[in-house]
């Protein structure tokens, strides 16, 4: 399903599409769906990531519970919280809003959450069976899930092919890896300490840009046909605009464009996704928690 434009893969578009589904779903149910956001301090950034949050929720028939918590509170005293999530009946999915302050750990923290409410998919426990043949995660990491679902759903084969991570992170990195293998690709993660990443990267048949640097892939990286998924959002200097700044993915998009097959945009590719896939892993947790 890519756009008019044939390469570009229309994230907003198909996102639009997997909400409208998960609205159908959520009129079938015998019970309202329930997510808790978790918000520590007063990020401007992850205040705002909440907000969208809680509006595609509401757009689907989600119930949006949120607690916001100073950014001192003592690491006890938020684990305390997330215990009253759990034993809510009425909250089907919890989310930790991340980045956490530095003084709370992170993996204490995110462990806490009930295994079935584990909506963001980082319990260790989803990722240990997300890593594991043969087993399957309860939740899988919404950004990574996304990038899969827009392969899907425009129809890219991975069997066999050479996919290529830039980023090797925790969040989307490594769970992308292991669900590129899993569809039986060959995957190669490039990092910080990757030598001649050009080189490596022109090899791609499929490339799932996620490393936080703006513009970093250049055009001439990109193997003719490559399918090009860029997870980056970063912000660079433009005067055209009233902000003063622009949003970049981490691929040089006109630079790209030529050579790749497909190319999501920066923004409106992943992006919409992430949400997408969030409140489809919430409904699938109504759903498991009513069968228990």
């Amino acid at each position: 399903m890519a756009s008019k434009e044939d390469k570009i893969i229309d994230g907003k578009w198909i996102a639009a599409d997997i909400r409208k589904e998960i609205a159908d779903d959520v009129k079938k149910l015998n019970v309202t769906p329930g997510l808790a956001t978790v918000l520590v301090g007063n990020r401007t950034d992850s205040a705002t990531y909440v907000r969208m949050k809680h509006k595609a929720c509401a757009e689907v028939g989600i119930q949006s519970i949120h607690k916001e918590l100073p950014e001192t509170i003592a690491q006890s005293e938020l684990i305390q919280h997330i215990d009253e999530l759990n034993s809510n009946p009425q909250v089907h999915g919890i989310l930790i809003q991340l980045p956490l302050p530095s003084h709370i750990d992170e993996e204490a923290v995110l462990s806490r959450v009930s295994l079935n409410k584990d909506v963001d998919g980082f319990h260790p426990l989803n990722i240990g069976h997300l890593a594991l043949k043969d087993r399957t995660p309860l939740f899988v990491p919404c950004t990574p899930q996304g990038v899969m679902e827009l392969l899907k759903r425009c129809n890219v084969s991975l069997q066999g092919k050479h996919a290529v991570v830039l980023g090797r992170s925790n969040i989307v990195g490594l769970p992308v890896s292991l669900l590129l293998l899993a569809e039986n690709a060959t995957v190669t993660i490039c990092h910080s300490r990757t030598q001649d990443i050009a080189s490596v990267i022109r090899q791609a048949d499929v490339l799932v840009a996620a490393v936080g640097r703006a513009e970093m892939v250049k055009g001439d990286w990109i193997k003719e046909g490559a399918v090009v998924i860029d997870v980056g959002m970063n912000s660079k200097d433009d005067k055209n605009e009233k902000k003063g700044y622009k949003l970049v993915g981490d691929v040089d998009y006109d630079a790209c464009y030529g050579n790749a097959s497909m190319i999501t945009p920066v923004p409106g590719g992943v992006g919409p996704m992430t949400i997408a896939m969030l409140l489809r892993n919430c409904v699938n947790a109504a759903i498991l928690q009513q069968d228990q």
